[in-house]
């Protein structure tokens, strides 16, 4: 679960919805100064349990390089609409409603730079790999290249086994998530310090996101195959650069196997010091910085200097 820091919002970033072909979405929106940049499109995807908040602390700096940068929340996640039912969280379904996302915050450019963190990353790869000319380039954040292992994976099967006795009833799944949350996730924040109003919003954001959105999604994170072969397929292909990059103390997919995942895709690899499985709230400024680089030499088509392979970026 990232936890924002803050939930401060300068002038210069806005709440929004993203109307798409596939329905509206909650959003929030930075824009470079005077409204118009020269830089391409950025779309942000949140991971598991997340939502668009948590790209808070990077949204003004990455505009601030003369691009529009929207996050936003998954179908079913914090404020967008749930699906009709349980098929419309699987990955495909949510890398369907990418795609509709992209086409409607590219505009006439007709292209977008694409990330996603977590669970997010293997929505995003799944829309490159059904869309790969869709993209300018996409970037792997705390993502791995399979379904997730370890703790969280014990976790995330004790969550569904207590869940599983309501069945696909919404209203008992939602009473007991929000059992979950003020019996484990709640006590366990605030034992690690969170401020109350942030406990309040991550309660918000916990019992306000589809039930049967956050079982669903779960069940993707166990079960999702390796594609990287697919996907360097599809980036040689299309010609699009692939960043991944990770905090050196994630605790979600290990970070030989994210690095092991950039070599197989030919990616470049940041690897970003003091950050953990959420680097754009533990460390934004380094991570605004190295998305600026190589969203910028994409747009060259050049490879990325600075964030080159094996890099390792620090927090000014």
């Amino acid at each position: 679960m990232s936890t924002p820091r803050s939930l401060h919002r300068s002038h210069k970033i806005r709440q929004t919805t993203v109307r798409t072909a596939r329905g509206p979405f909650a959003a929030l929106r930075a824009d470079p100064a005077g409204g118009v940049g020269d830089r391409q499109a950025a779309l942000l995807v949140p991971g598991y349990t997340g939502s668009k908040e948590d790209f808070l602390a990077v949204l003004e700096s990455l505009a601030a390089a003369g691009r529009r940068v929207t996050a936003i929340d998954l179908r079913g996640q914090y404020e967008s609409g749930p699906a009709a039912d349980r098929s419309g969280y699987a990955i495909d379904r949510l890398a369907n409603d990418v795609l509709a996302l992209a086409t409607a915050i590219a505009g006439d450019s007709g292209r977008v730079h694409l990330l996603g963190h977590s669970f997010g990353g293997l929505v995003a790869r799944q829309a490159a790999l059904a869309e790969p000319t869709a993209f300018l380039s996409l970037t792997l954040l705390g993502s791995g290249p399979s379904a997730i292992g370890g703790l969280r994976a014990r976790v995330l099967h004790d969550l569904l086994d207590h869940l599983r006795p309501a069945g696909e009833d919404k209203d008992l799944l939602g009473t007991m998530i929000a059992a979950v949350w003020d019996t484990q996730m709640g006590p366990q924040a605030e034992a690690e310090g969170t401020p109350p109003d942030i406990m309040d919003f991550l309660r918000r954001r916990a019992t306000g996101s589809c039930p049967l959105g956050l079982t669903e999604m779960a069940r993707q994170l166990l079960t999702c195959p390796d594609l990287t072969v697919d996907l360097a397929t599809a980036a040689t292909t299309a010609r699009f650069p692939i960043l991944v990059s990770y905090g050196e103390n994630d605790d979600a997919w290990p970070t030989d196997v994210q690095d092991l995942m950039a070599k197989r895709l030919h990616a470049e690899r940041v690897c970003i010091p003091g950050a953990a499985h959420s680097p754009a709230v533990e460390a934004p400024e380094t991570t605004a910085a190295m998305l600026t680089t190589f969203w910028n030499h994409a747009e060259s088509q050049g490879s990325p200097r600075a964030a080159g392979r094996g890099a390792v970026w620090t927090e000014e």
